[in-house]
Protein backbone atom coordinates (compact mmCIF):
# COMPACT_ATOMS: atom_id res chain seq x y z
CA UNK A 1 0.00 0.00 0.00
CA UNK A 2 1.58 3.45 -0.71
CA UNK A 3 2.34 5.66 2.06
CA UNK A 4 2.48 9.45 2.06
CA UNK A 5 5.14 10.87 4.66
CA UNK A 6 4.69 15.08 4.52
CA UNK A 7 7.74 16.86 5.60
CA UNK A 8 9.05 20.94 6.32
CA UNK A 9 6.52 21.84 9.32
CA UNK A 10 7.57 23.76 12.05
CA UNK A 11 6.99 26.97 13.59
CA UNK A 12 7.62 30.59 12.20
CA UNK A 13 6.47 33.74 12.46
CA UNK A 14 3.43 35.85 10.82
CA UNK A 15 4.63 36.91 7.44
CA UNK A 16 7.38 34.40 7.41
CA UNK A 17 7.51 31.14 4.96
CA UNK A 18 7.69 27.38 5.07
CA UNK A 19 8.33 24.35 2.46
CA UNK A 20 6.44 20.97 2.30
CA UNK A 21 7.26 18.14 0.72
CA UNK A 22 5.07 14.80 0.33
CA UNK A 23 6.85 12.01 -1.03
CA UNK A 24 5.02 9.00 -1.78
CA UNK A 25 6.61 5.67 -1.81
CA UNK A 26 5.28 4.61 -4.99
CA UNK A 27 6.36 5.23 -8.68
CA UNK A 28 2.90 5.52 -10.18
CA UNK A 29 2.38 8.93 -7.85
CA UNK A 30 2.54 11.24 -11.31
CA UNK A 31 -0.69 9.65 -12.39
CA UNK A 32 -2.73 11.15 -9.62
CA UNK A 33 -4.20 14.43 -8.45
CA UNK A 34 -2.36 15.55 -5.27
CA UNK A 35 -4.02 17.69 -2.87
CA UNK A 36 -3.23 19.40 0.82
CA UNK A 37 -5.51 19.44 3.29
CA UNK A 38 -5.36 21.41 6.72
CA UNK A 39 -6.40 20.79 9.89
CA UNK A 40 -7.04 22.28 13.41
CA UNK A 41 -8.18 19.99 16.29
CA UNK A 42 -11.67 20.30 16.54
CA UNK A 43 -12.19 21.05 13.16
CA UNK A 44 -13.06 19.61 10.16
CA UNK A 45 -10.19 18.83 7.79
CA UNK A 46 -9.83 22.48 4.96
CA UNK A 47 -9.17 21.85 1.58
CA UNK A 48 -5.58 24.16 0.91
CA UNK A 49 -4.90 22.80 -2.49
CA UNK A 50 -4.03 20.58 -5.69
CA UNK A 51 -2.11 19.98 -8.96
CA UNK A 52 -3.61 17.71 -11.19
CA UNK A 53 -2.07 14.53 -12.47
CA UNK A 54 0.30 16.48 -15.13
CA UNK A 55 0.74 19.51 -13.21
CA UNK A 56 -1.26 21.67 -15.56
CA UNK A 57 -4.89 21.90 -13.14
CA UNK A 58 -4.58 23.42 -9.90
CA UNK A 59 -7.45 25.01 -7.58
CA UNK A 60 -6.61 27.17 -4.33
CA UNK A 61 -8.90 27.58 -1.41
CA UNK A 62 -9.34 31.20 -1.23
CA UNK A 63 -7.83 31.76 2.08
CA UNK A 64 -4.30 30.98 0.56
CA UNK A 65 -4.45 32.65 -3.03
CA UNK A 66 -1.58 34.51 -4.06
CA UNK A 67 0.06 32.77 -0.89
CA UNK A 68 0.37 29.54 -1.26
CA UNK A 69 1.72 27.57 -4.39
CA UNK A 70 1.16 23.76 -5.14
CA UNK A 71 3.80 22.12 -7.39
CA UNK A 72 5.26 18.91 -8.04
CA UNK A 73 7.95 16.70 -9.71
CA UNK A 74 8.11 14.28 -12.13
CA UNK A 75 8.50 11.49 -9.57
CA UNK A 76 6.99 10.91 -6.16
CA UNK A 77 6.85 14.81 -4.46
CA UNK A 78 4.28 17.12 -3.97
CA UNK A 79 5.36 20.56 -2.53
CA UNK A 80 3.66 23.19 -0.95
CA UNK A 81 5.57 27.38 -0.54
CA UNK A 82 4.01 28.76 1.55
CA UNK A 83 4.72 32.55 2.19
CA UNK A 84 3.37 35.46 4.12
CA UNK A 85 2.15 32.90 6.76
CA UNK A 86 -0.67 34.12 9.14
CA UNK A 87 -1.51 32.80 12.59
CA UNK A 88 -4.52 31.55 11.44
CA UNK A 89 -2.55 29.37 8.36
CA UNK A 90 -1.70 26.77 12.20
CA UNK A 91 -2.61 23.77 11.24
CA UNK A 92 -1.48 20.13 10.57
CA UNK A 93 -1.02 20.00 7.43
CA UNK A 94 -2.10 16.61 5.30
CA UNK A 95 -0.95 15.52 1.70
CA UNK A 96 -3.43 13.05 -0.49
CA UNK A 97 -3.60 11.55 -3.71
CA UNK A 98 -6.82 11.16 -5.66
CA UNK A 99 -8.39 10.38 -9.23
CA UNK A 100 -10.44 13.45 -9.83
CA UNK A 101 -8.26 15.75 -12.18
CA UNK A 102 -10.34 18.65 -11.96
CA UNK A 103 -8.66 18.97 -8.23
CA UNK A 104 -11.94 18.77 -6.15
CA UNK A 105 -12.17 20.49 -3.17
CA UNK A 106 -14.10 17.94 -1.26
CA UNK A 107 -11.58 15.40 0.49
CA UNK A 108 -13.99 12.75 0.08
CA UNK A 109 -12.15 12.61 -3.65
CA UNK A 110 -8.91 11.56 -1.72
CA UNK A 111 -8.45 8.26 -0.99
CA UNK A 112 -4.88 8.22 0.07
CA UNK A 113 -2.91 10.00 3.18
CA UNK A 114 -0.17 11.03 4.87
CA UNK A 115 0.34 11.44 8.29
CA UNK A 116 0.35 15.42 8.71
CA UNK A 117 3.03 17.30 9.56
CA UNK A 118 2.19 20.32 12.03
CA UNK A 119 2.87 23.90 10.84
CA UNK A 120 2.24 26.70 13.96
CA UNK A 121 2.42 30.65 12.82
CA UNK A 122 3.23 32.74 16.09
CA UNK A 123 2.05 36.49 15.89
Amino acid sequence: QVQLVESGGGLAQAGASLNLSCTASERTFFRYTLAWFRQVRGNEREFVTAIAYNGRVTNYADSVKGRFTISRDDKNTVYLQMTSLKPEDTAVYYCARGAASNCPKSSLNYVTWGQGTQVTVSS
